[in-house]
């Protein structure tokens, strides 16, 4: 049964009363070459776990499961549980978890896993929800589960944040962040022809690599996302200014910016992840 196909998703939503839900997002991949672009851009292979999270009707699911060792695919809508029993009947390396993936306690399920069958690697894939991506891709990156990569679709906007350099008008919190745990790569472009319904916006699907090492090596890991967060609380603000936010006097902050010898006119949109950790580190020897 080809899921893509726009005629077989209207067939299963009359078969089971199906509504696409627009508070959860869902938007139904309708492109084969989009979803092999996605299990080939994740490198997934037979000795591999693989957690999905939102799988809709199955359509990647079904596709990453033909190449893996197994897939736990994570999906919120209790209402799809019957579709995906349908759907994935006959593929017994797949295991279907009716939850949110934000309550979900991820670490201990793949420990679990491993401890059952020792895969080669963890792997994260999934089509998520555009109101709700960057927390999940926080979330998984803050809560340091233990995978080797991310391969996302995500909203076109988001994906360009993520990949943004020092500099730039997207360039933010969510650039240094994801680009702190991982390094990025984009696997392909989505026009928003591939989906059903059509979302009003294209897409992106990224492939987050999580390194050994975090970029860079602050002395106080939370002193460097203090930063972070008050730099571009107010990103039109200089950083004398912006970095109040840290709780610090501007006496302090002058002191810390000479100290990390950054000149403290400039804006949060400038830094680098280098300076961001040598302002931490600055701060983080101040005595005030």
């Amino acid at each position: 049964m080809k899921l893509y196909d726009p005629a077989v998703i209207r067939a299963i939503k009359s078969k089971y009363g199906f509504r696409f839900s627009k508070s959860l997002g869902q938007n139904f991949l309708t492109s084969k070459e989009v979803i092999d672009g996605i299990v080939e851009g994740a490198d997934i292979g037979p000795s591999d776990l693989i957690i999905e999270i939102g799988p809709g009707i199955g359509v990647l699911t079904v596709a990453a499961a033909e190449k893996a060792g197994k897939v736990i695919a994570v999906e919120i809508d209790s209402n799809l549980m019957v579709v995906l029993a349908d759907t994935l009947r006959g593929y017994d390396n797949i295991q279907i978890i009716n939850e949110n993936v934000m309550k979900l306690d991820l670490a201990a399920l793949i420990q679990e896993e491993m401890e059952d069958a020792p895969y080669r690697a963890v792997k994260v894939i999934g089509n998520l929800p555009y109101y709700i991506t960057t927390s999940i891709i926080m979330m998984l990156l803050e809560s340091r589960i233990p995978c080797e990569s991310i391969t996302i679709m995500m909203q076109k906007e988001v994906a360009d944040r993520i990949k943004a350099s020092p500099g730039g008008r997207t360039y933010g919190a969510l650039s240094v962040a994801v680009q702190y745990y991982c390094t990025v790569e984009t696997v392909e472009e989505v026009p928003k022809e591939n989906f059903m319904p059509m979302p009003k916006v294209d897409s992106t699907v990224l492939r987050l690599d999580l390194r050994e090492e975090p970029a860079v090596r602050p002395i106080d890991e939370d002193m460097f996302f203090r930063c972070v967060r008050a730099g571009f609380s107010m990103r039109r603000k200089t950083l004398l200014n912006s970095l109040t936010a840290t709780g610090h006097s501007k006496d302090a902050i002058r002191t810390a910016l000479e100290t990390a010898g950054i000149d403290a006119r400039r804006r949060a949109e400038t830094l680098s992840l280098e300076e961001f950790a040598a302002l931490a580190d600055a701060f983080s020897g101040l005595q005030e």
